[in-house]
């Protein structure tokens, strides 16, 4: 498979798989959609309350003028009594009368006087659904709702179903105009975000008190559900259409953290410090906030907020037909914007490279996010740019691992081709000393693996660790043949002379280091190469081969840790092979003598530590030098 190639199949791949979970919607991510949504909802600017709903709070000052909560019900009868007074259409009283007041007398009683404040009208009253234990049959009151369901045959129930109600006292119950149930559970991570507005119990749907309350304020009388797909249904409401999901949960448009509605205080309404009409065309919530009385909720904007304006809050965006929705297909766009932009940034990334694909990338992800939150804040429809940014980032990291991975060959293509080049190199000088002198050639061939079993042991020592490296043991026993070629430049009648050679003639073949080091520096010249390590080493072992580490060597006389290390490796190898095998001088010696020679010369001829690495080696030494005895 090409690079190319393989770059866009590691780009589509998993394009395609996130799509796939996009449509799955597995259960492992939901918190991770929920933090998108949450971080959303606190990016936009929220809208502000329409000015029709208020909320009249039961608060500590009411408690320190009134007395501690619950009140009794006829105080709670004149409260309702004068909120109405003051002009509200329609009541939502937040809390439940389960238990009789006993605080009352024969010819005085409190919940007699509330249920006659209820039967004036105009006030809906809360009750809570039960979920838990065998269905009872209890309801509260018929629906005041006519609700029609339009559902394909076969669809799953587009309501929760309760088993039970908590209701008020049935006297009450039956004086009030209407009731909404208050329940409102929060998401898995205890945030809430939705509130249900249709709740199903028996063979009867009921509404929240939320829409039951905006529902006697505006005079609605029926309502359809219309179900859409599995995770969608609308509800319409005096003609607006409202966007719910599967199970007719509003997600809810909070308009701020708390108290972003009007709050009054229950004591200014009871002692008569609100001034006339306040409430005129006004919902009004009646709830209480006072501490160890309210019920706290934490939503994506705040974390401790009450009850009360949950309920006010529902009722605001009915009232303002201003909603939160998930469109109908959501899931379905969610999934081609995970197709469409992770087939664009595959392409983007082949085209432009790993460092430009990666900003164009990074760039879809800011606009994908900003239009989300903006088709958010204009128009209310929720579309997650989880999936999508998911699948770009799946594609991108793919991507680029697939580039590195190219990359990474190509390197590994181009150092075997150096180092193959090398190894011709080598092998092209070294015939070339062959051709001049055959003994020559083979004591190249012997020295090579002489030097890299010197060089792995030396390696051990903490001072030569650093720089004998795996590759730059393997780059020195490379080389080592090459430590002779400046024997190609030595006349033959020197090269091959038998016998001892004059004073002038031993000057002349102790020349042949400096004639393999111009060798090596005319091909850097006429390649342009500067500060190439091969050649670096190469010229180490060529030029410092014959120095001595007492300073007596030659060409330059280098003394101790002046000498490079391949030139202090290779006077070990170079004198044992020589010692250890015929040539025109003199005999060879045995591996006993040659190992005793190198012990004499240490600390003179030869550096101490490269010495005691060779005699842990010399048995090596002596099997290598019978390959080519």
């Amino acid at each position: 498979m090409t690079p190319r190639r393989l770059v866009l199949l590691c780009g589509i791949l998993p394009t395609l798989a996130v799509a796939l979970v996009s449509l799955a919607r597995p259960a492992a991510f939901t918190h991770f959609e929920y933090g998108v949504y949450d971080r959303l909802t606190r990016a936009i600017r929220a809208h502000a309350p329409g000015g029709h709903v208020a909320i009249v709070d039961v608060d500590e000052r009411s408690l320190a003028a009134i007395g501690q909560w619950p009140w009794r019900r006829d105080v709670v009868a004149t409260l309702l009594s004068k909120i109405r007074e003051l002009g509200a259409p329609t009541i939502g009283v937040d809390v439940i009368f389960a238990e009789s007041d006993r605080r009352g007398g024969e010819d005085d009683q409190p919940d007699a006087a509330l249920a006659r404040t209820l039967r004036e009208g105009r006030v809906v009253l809360g009750y809570a659904m039960r979920f838990d234990g065998e269905p009872d049959g209890q309801t509260c009151a018929p629906p005041p709702l006519g609700l029609s369901i339009a559902q394909a045959d076969g669809g799953d129930e587009p309501v929760f179903g309760a088993t039970g109600a908590i209701c008020s006292l049935p006297e009450l119950t039956a004086a009030a105009g209407a009731q909404g149930f208050l329940n409102a559970a929060p998401d898995s991570d205890g945030i809430l975000r939705r509130v249900p507005l249709l709740l199903r119990l028996g063979d009867s749907t009921y509404p929240s008190l939320a829409l039951a309350t905006v529902a006697a304020m505006t005079g609605t009388k029926n309502v359809t559900l219309r179900v859409e797909n599995g995770n969608a249904t609308t509800l319409a409401l005096n003609g607006r259409d409202v966007p719910l999901d599967g199970k007719s949960n509003l997600l809810v448009r909070y308009r701020g953290k708390k108290q972003a509605f009007r709050y009054v205080s229950a004591a200014d309404v009871m002692q008569n410090r609100v001034p006339p009409g306040a409430f005129a065309d006004t919902l009004v919530m009646v709830g209480t906030t006072a501490l160890g009385t309210r019920e706290v909720v934490a939503t994506p904007l705040d974390t401790l907020f009450v009850g009360v304006e949950v309920q006010a809050t529902v009722a605001d965006n009915l009232l303002q037909r201003d909603f939160f929705g998930r469109p109908p297909h959501a899931v379905v766009i969610e999934t081609l914007l995970v197709l469409l932009l992770g087939m664009a940034a595959t392409l983007v990334v082949r085209r432009l490279g790993g460092t430009w694909g990666s900003g164009a990338v990074l760039a879809a992800v800011v606009a994908l996010w900003s239009g989300c939150g903006a088709l958010l804040s204009s128009t209310g429809a929720f579309v997650s740019p989880f999936y999508p940014t998911m699948g770009l980032g799946a594609s991108l990291a793919a991507m680029t691992v697939a580039g590195l991975v190219v990359e990474r060959r190509r390197a590994d293509r181009a150092g075997a081709e150096k180092e193959g080049s090398q190894r011709l190199m080598v092998q092209t000088l070294l015939s070339l000393t062959g051709i001049r002198d055959a003994e020559t050639g083979r004591h190249s061939r012997r020295t090579q693996r002489y030097a890299r079993v010197l060089a792995q042991e030396l390696a051990r020592h903490p001072l030569f660790r650093d720089y004998l490296t795996p590759a730059r043991v393997e780059l020195v026993a490379s080389l080592a043949p090459l430590h002779d070629i400046g024997k190609v430049g030595v006349p033959d009648a020197v090269l091959n002379k038998p016998g001892d050679l004059t004073p002038e003639e031993r000057a002349e073949m102790r020349r042949h280091p400096e004639y393999g080091r111009d060798v090596i520096l005319k091909a850097e010249r006429e390649a342009g190469i500067h500060d190439d390590l091969t050649l670096s080493v190469a010229k180490d072992i060529v030029y410092t081969h014959h120095e001595k580490w007492d300073g007596t060597g030659y060409p330059q006389g280098l003394r101790g840790a002046e000498i490079p290390i391949p030139g202090r490796l290779m006077a070990v190898v170079d004198v044992y092979d020589a010692v250890r095998t015929r040539n025109l001088y003199k005999a060879p010696v045995s591996q006993h003598e040659a190992v005793a020679l190198i012990i004499r010369g240490k600390g003179t001829h030869f550096d101490p530590a490269v010495v005691d690495a060779f005699l842990r080696v010399s048995p090596i030494f002596d099997e290598l030098s019978a390959l080519e005895s």
